[in-house]
C-alpha cells in the first residue's frame, strides 16, 4: 500500500510515534556474554594449535572472524531496538536484517516483570519482560536503566489494571 503523497508505508515505523531507546550500555553486556561463550573457545583453539597441531587454526580463525562480525553488529542491532507507548498499547522493535515490530495491547497483561543479572546490574541496566493472555504474544525490552524499567513497569501495570476494569 502506498500514500501518493509519502511514498510506501513502513510497517515498522507507524507515523506519528516518537520512539524511546534502550541503554547503550546494553552493547556491552551483549558483548561481554559473546565474548566468553566464544573468547573461551578461540583461546583453547589457540594453545591446543600452538602445543599440540596445526589443524586447530582453522576452528581458532572461524572463532575469531564470528567475534569480529558480531563485535561490529551488536551495536547496530542495540540501536534498532525501541519501544513506544501508545494511548492503547505498547510497541516494540528490533531488528536489522529481519525486524521485528511487536504490539501488546494494555488490556491483554498479565503481568510486567523487571529483571536484571549479576552483569546487568553491574552495567546498571535492567529488562522489563511483559506477560499477557498469550504466552506467544509475550515481549521484553532489555538494557533499560533501573529507574526506566521500574517507570515502565508501574506505568505498564496501572494502564492494564485500568483496561481490564474497563472490560
Amino acid at each position: 500500500m502506498t500514500h501518493p503523497a509519502s511514498g510506501p508505508a513502513d510497517p515498522f515505523d507507524p507515523p506519528d510515534v516518537t520512539w524511546d531507546r534502550v541503554s547503550p550500555r546494553l552493547v556491552p553486556a551483549r558483548l561481554v556474554v559473546v565474548g566468553f561463550w566464544l573468547g573461551l573457545p578461540l583461546l583453547v583453539c589457540l594453545v591446543l594449535a600452538l602445543a599440540v597441531t596445526g589443524w586447530l587454526w582453522i576452528p581458532a580463525a572461524v572463532c575469531a572472524v564470528l567475534l569480529l562480525w558480531i563485535g561490529l553488529l551488536v551495536p547496530r542491532q542495540v540501536r534498532a531496538i525501541g519501544y513506544a507507548e501508545r494511548d492503547d498499547d505498547l510497541l516494540i522493535r528490533k531488528g536489522i536484517l529481519f525486524r521485528e515490530l511487536v504490539v501488546v495491547p494494555y488490556g491483554r497483561m498479565q503481568f510486567v516483570d523487571v529483571t536484571a543479572g549479576p552483569l546487568d546490574r553491574r552495567l546498571n541496566i535492567a529488562t522489563v519482560q511483559l506477560h499477557t493472555a498469550s504466552a506467544s504474544t509475550d515481549a521484553e525490552i532489555p538494557g533499560l536503566t533501573p529507574d526506566e524499567a521500574e517507570r515502565l513497569r508501574d506505568r505498564l501495570t496501572a494502564r492494564g489494571e485500568a483496561r481490564l476494569a474497563g472490560l
